[in-house]
């Protein structure tokens, strides 16, 4: 069976979404209580793979586990999908009440709190809050009974922890969704087949180049390839030394792509290679 590390504690999203994308494969999900943690599990051998979550709608790109992919670990990433943040007031319902006037603290982390500020506003609005992980935050209430303490978390935290799911998405943005990667050294073969395919690439500049992004970015213009996402991250080799994450809607095995970064080396780019692999959406796979 496989081992997929994800970053805990048991109820997270990430457990959440490793659960979403897994539903049709057996496999045993390991929490972790660090992402270096998570890549390291997996680096080492202890697990098979790693769900690491790079992006968000709202917050956008997750820095820390970007700077882990590229400069700490070497596994490439072998799938990736989205998966909505749906964030719930949780707790116990006979001892809060239907009109939870008996709520003194919430505990979330203070992203999931921020993504609910309108509801907070206008339903508990002289509560106090504890910045924890949601999950911890829904452990927590659990085991503090009859201190009118209340959680923001997922569903399947509520239901690991035996509470109730007081306000269901009490969320502001329908559309939160996060961006999850799967890394790991070898093919996981067992998933459903897509036709979205991506490839992701790290491109460093040639020193004293001028013009050399747009020549970079002319190579896949022309070819009329897709970038779906571009984003420049320090070498931390160099102050104002950069390199390029550039995320590309094509495989490597069609003719253009393979063409357009030789094309790119051939001005004296290096060029690194983080995966090709398929991208599954929520809504349409």
């Amino acid at each position: 069976m496989k081992q997929i590390a994800f970053l805990g504690p048991e109820g997270t999203v990430s457990e959440e979404s490793s659960r979403y994308f897994f539903s049709d494969i057996t496999v045993e999900l390991v929490p972790f209580k660090l992402i270096s943690d998570v890549f390291l599990a997996t680096e080492s051998g202890k697990t098979n793979y790693s769900v690491i979550p790079i992006e968000n709608t709202i917050e956008g790109s997750v820095s820390l586990h970007m700077d882990w992919l590229v400069h700490e670990v070497d596994l490439p990433i072998q799938a990736e999908w989205t998966y909505p943040s749906k964030q719930n007031l949780i707790g116990d319902a006979k001892e809060l009440g239907s009109d939870f006037s008996n709520i003194k603290k919430v505990f979330s982390h203070p992203v999931a709190i921020a993504q609910c500020k309108q509801y907070l506003r206008s339903h508990l609005p002289d509560v106090e809050f504890e910045y924890v992980s949601t999950a911890e935050g829904v452990r927590i209430v659990k085991n503090n009974p009859n201190k009118g303490y209340a959680a923001i978390g997922t569903e399947l935290a509520a239901q690991k922890y035996g509470l109730n799911v007081l306000s269901k998405h009490i969320h502001e943005h329908d559309h939160n969704f996060t961006r999850f990667m799967l890394v790991g050294k070898e093919a996981l073969t067992e998933i459903k087949k897509t036709k979205h395919i991506k490839t992701s690439i790290l491109v460093t500049l040639p020193e004293d180049y001028p013009g050399a992004l747009h020549q970079v970015l002319s190579a896949f213009a022309w070819r009329r390839i897709n970038l779906s996402r571009i984003e420049s991250r320090p070498t931390k080799k160099k102050l104002g030394n950069y390199y390029f994450y550039i995320e590309i809607e094509e495989s490597l095995n069609s003719v253009l792509l393979p063409a357009a970064i030789e094309e790119i080396e051939a001005i004296g780019c290096k060029v690194r290679t983080l995966g090709c692999f398929p991208s599954f959406s929520y809504v349409n796979d």
